[in-house]
């Protein structure tokens, strides 16, 4: 439980800035394919920078998150917090 301690206070420094961005959390716990990858799309539409921190339990979001994130050239970052929850870190 210490990763996600480490995990719920994480954010990441802006490239041109020393200001850190807070991840906006999407909580997706709950929920089947294919909502945890709509709720990131549907928040990565909002803005063109942002950190992202979705949380999941759907054992498929692994392969379509990671595989979004690379397609879109997104960096992400998974935690696999337990064999139920995973924790995708994804900045924009």
């Amino acid at each position: 439980h210490k990763e996600y301690r480490r995990q719920r206070q994480m954010c990441i420094r802006d490239r041109s800035d020393s200001n850190p961005i807070p991840a906006t959390e999407i909580n997706a716990i709950g929920q089947p394919c294919p909502m945890p990858l709509l709720l990131l799309k549907r928040h990565l539409k909002k803005a063109d920078h942002q950190v992202l921190l979705l949380k999941s339990s759907d054992p498929h979001s692994e392969i379509d998150v990671l595989r979004y994130c690379e397609l879109h050239q997104l960096s992400c970052q998974l935690i696999r917090v337990s064999e139920h929850e995973f924790h995708y870190l994804i900045e924009s």
